[in-house]
């Protein structure tokens, strides 16, 4: 998966696993974007569960992301099985940004709205200068990981150069709320940023 939530095929290996429910067919040809709007990032092992072999008929799409940044950007949180501390902890940080519910529901909806536009991409303008390290921006038309001073571009085997980071407007690829969950300090149990980072 990309940052953009697009998926593709690399043999690169992620850091991060990740469901959107079942998107492929009988066939393993992928048919849809998502299947549902509980997007979830987990671990990639957990409780030594043997998954067996990958897009089988009628089981959730397996999707992998090189680091949670990344998954964030696609507009993937914590998973409430595999990462219930995590999840516990999203959901207090949650309570402080978005008055009102924190549950699964309310989470995944709010997150539908700000990563998607219909079926197009939402994008959302910022001030460069004030995103936190682990947000992606859209630059030269690719996605850019911030951190630091730096901007440092993504690919699916990791972060490959970086340049200084522009002042000014531009538009972030990680939602909103999750930008925010960001800013709070985020640390949880799948690796925030890729070695490469």
């Amino acid at each position: 998966m990309t940052p953009l939530g697009e998926l593709i095929a690399d043999p690169a290996r992620g850091l991060v696993y990740g469901n959107r429910g079942c998107l492929h067919d009988a066939a393993g040809r992928i048919r849809r974007g998502h299947a549902t709007r509980r997007w979830i990032a987990c671990r990639l092992e957990f409780r030594g569960w043997q998954r067996g072999p990958l897009l089988q008929p009628g089981k959730f799409t397996e999707l992998f992301f090189l680091d949670e940044a990344t998954a964030m950007a696609a507009g993937h949180r914590a998973c409430a099985l595999c990462r219930r501390e995590d999840y516990n902890r999203l959901g207090e940080i949650w309570r402080g940004l978005h008055a009102g519910d924190a549950g699964a529901d309310a989470i995944d909806l709010r997150l539908h709205g700000e990563r998607l536009a219909g079926r197009e991409r939402r994008l959302h303008a910022v001030d460069l200068d004030e995103l936190p390290d682990g947000a992606f921006v859209l630059h030269d038309g690719e996605p850019w990981l911030a951190l630091g001073g730096e901007l440092l571009h993504w690919t699916p085997a990791g972060y490959d150069r970086r340049v200084g980071r522009p002042s000014g407007r531009g538009r972030a690829i990680t939602p909103p709320s999750l930008v925010e969950v960001l800013r709070a300090g985020w640390d949880g149990a799948v690796p925030l940023l890729h070695p490469s980072a």
